[in-house]
């Protein structure tokens, strides 16, 4: 595949304790990418003051890690052809209601503090956040058949 990036997805305790972990890979494996690693989690606070490390010193910081800890979550990895933007144009703006319909957090959403998901926002990003939570043997390489399907 050309162009291919692996990009962290977190559906957060407010999308498990709605019933949405399905849906969220739903969404983002009928967008086309692959997931390739999986793991139902809680996020304890050693863990998400080191993947909100850029928040720390605002105002909201202390929420975020306290609120990605309070319950469980399902940490994905996904592949696939510029999987980022991808991703991230599934999931919909930070604020839910800027979020265009048709996007997870349009769709489910309403507030910034719930958006239910997690997207890496740069390939950089990306690599820090993965490896914060895999181990590179926990990360799943396969072919696909449908892949040539949704990638010339």
């Amino acid at each position: 595949m050309a162009d291919t990036q692996r990009t962290l997805i977190i559906a957060k305790p407010d999308a498990v304790q709605r019933g949405l972990t399905g849906t969220i890979i739903s969404r983002l494996e009928g967008r086309g990418l692959k997931l390739v690693a999986l793991k139902f989690r809680v996020i304890d606070e050693s863990l998400a003051s080191r993947h909100y490390a850029e928040h720390q010193g605002k105002g909201f910081y202390a929420g975020l890690v306290d609120y990605i800890g309070s319950g469980p979550s399902a940490v994905m990895v996904f592949e696939g052809s510029d999987a980022i933007a991808a991703a991230r144009a599934s999931i919909g703006s930070t604020n839910p209601v800027a979020a265009a319909p048709g996007t997870i957090r349009g769709d489910f959403a309403l507030q910034v503090g719930r958006n239910l998901v997690h997207g890496s926002d740069s390939p950089d990003s990306a690599a820090r956040e993965v490896a914060l939570f895999f181990e590179a043997d926990e990360i799943v390489s396969y072919t696909r058949d449908s892949d040539r399907w949704v990638v010339e």
